[in-house]
């Protein structure tokens, strides 16, 4: 029987009373846990003492490097090109990676965008991408490299298992003890993943407000900068940037909708705020691929972003002129007074949606990809009595009710048009 080194609730004691794990304590502590030596039980306290008691920049650097051993790390040196990547800490109506990805890519940099599912009422790409008939998101490591090594240069898939399996038994704890929010634990949660994928850059769409993870700017700012100092020390070029999710991004939430307006804004139009967050994420993706001067507007408007587009989602079967799914029922919300649009909170419109059916409480549950909300006016926009705010759209009209008990005062019509606020707040370097 083999002695283990350390014992776990000795490295729990030493986290609950505020010290320094050590790094060989540390590394074995995730090991422990992966092979199933440490307990639920025991990882549970020590998840709760780093929640109180925080972590040394090294000690997040050593958790995240230990989640990273846990698992295999990719490389893309044989592509013989330049690879960078873009991770939002998510937000409502937030499909950026839709246009970002064929964007970058068409100046020749390749493209890894590993992605995720939705939960709850952040949506997920790869459940608004599979709105498209045909396309699929499980990959093989060599579809994938083929896929970034040819013409199309970018590709949205899904994340393998063997990336980091000890962030994925650990966040599924986190998700059940209370312990979600130390910014340490999700730090590590995400960089494990995104440094274990193999990527040269990495750009963070760091989100704060009513319908981000982090509704405090300044949690959401230590959160950025323990980020871009986990890649740095890690040698991936890594920025980001801190952008205001108060009020939702677009006018699209769901999945084929949201799809739908990408694709506006890859063909040089949509809403003001998607085209400006894409041409800023991609301005920073493309400076730390050694393209500090490219013209992402004439990439975008010129079509050639919309080429690789149409490429990328052919590559994974799908096809991109087919009618995406449209919804069985509708109800339109209309303004009961004139005025200007004061405030539109984005969290209630994030649940509304997700009770149309357009998001899911369960991982195992399906999604529905007509169901959503499609606003049609924003904050700043002045309406008359009567002018249609927004559409609800399911598949099942019984859901619109418990949809407009989520969106119930998460909107206000006023005599005096609202200042705007920058969508982009901050740029975090290390």
């Amino acid at each position: 029987m083999t002695v283990e080194p350390f014992d776990a609730v000795d490295v729990i004691r030493a986290k609950r009373d505020g010290g320094v794990v050590p790094e060989d304590a540390l590394r074995w502590m995730v090991d422990a846990y992966t092979r199933g030596y440490v307990s639920d039980a025991q990882m549970a306290s020590f998840a709760m003492a780093v929640f109180q008691r925080g972590m040394q920049r090294d000690e997040i650097r050593v958790l995240t490097d230990a989640m990273i051993a846990s698992g295999e790390r990719m490389s893309f040196a044989a592509l013989g090109k330049r690879t960078v990547d873009k991770h939002s800490t998510g937000g409502v109506g937030d499909k950026i990676t839709l246009p970002l990805a064929p964007l970058v890519a068409s100046f020749g940099v390749a493209v890894p965008q590993l992605s995720g599912r939705g939960l709850g009422h952040t949506g997920g790409t790869l459940d608004k991408l599979e709105s498209i008939p045909g396309w699929r998101a499980a990959l093989s490591n060599e579809e994938m490299f083929a896929q970034l090594q040819g013409e199309v240069g970018a590709v949205i898939c899904a994340a393998g298992s063997g990336l980091a399996p000890a962030d994925k038994k650990l966040y599924a704890l986190r998700d059940v003890t209370g312990t979600v929010e130390a910014i340490p634990l999700i730090a590590s949660s995400i960089m494990s993943k995104k440094i274990a994928e193999g990527t040269d850059a990495l750009v963070l769409d760091v989100k704060f407000g009513s319908g981000a993870f982090m509704q405090d700017i300044e949690r959401a700012r230590e959160l950025a900068r323990t980020m871009v100092e986990l890649g740095t020390d890690s040698g991936v070029s890594t920025t980001a940037l801190l952008t205001d999710m108060n009020v939702p991004l677009g006018r699209a939430i769901g999945n084929a909708n949201e799809v739908r307006e990408s694709v506006e804004v890859l063909a040089g139009g949509g809403p003001a705020d998607v085209r400006e967050l894409t041409l800023a994420l991609a301005r920073e993706m493309l400076a730390l691929s050694g393209h500090p001067d490219a013209d992402v507007e004439k990439a975008l408007d010129g079509g050639r972003a919309m080429d690789v587009w149409n490429a990328m989602i052919r590559a994974q079967d799908g096809d991109p002129t087919a009618p995406l799914p449209a919804p069985r029922e509708t109800h339109t919300v209309t303004a009961e007074a004139e005025g200007f649009v004061t405030r539109m909170d984005a969290l209630p419109f994030g649940i509304a949606a997700w009770r149309l059916g357009a998001g899911r409480a369960r991982a195992e549950d399906a999604v529905v990809h007509a169901a959503g909300i499609d606003l049609h006016v924003k904050p700043g926009d002045q309406v008359r009595a009567g002018d249609p705010l927004f559409t609800l759209s399911a598949d099942d009209a019984a859901r619109f009710s418990r949809a407009l008990d989520a969106v119930a005062g998460a909107w206000e019509i006023g005599a005096e048009k609202p200042a705007a606020s920058p969508l982009v707040r901050e740029r975090i370097t290390a």
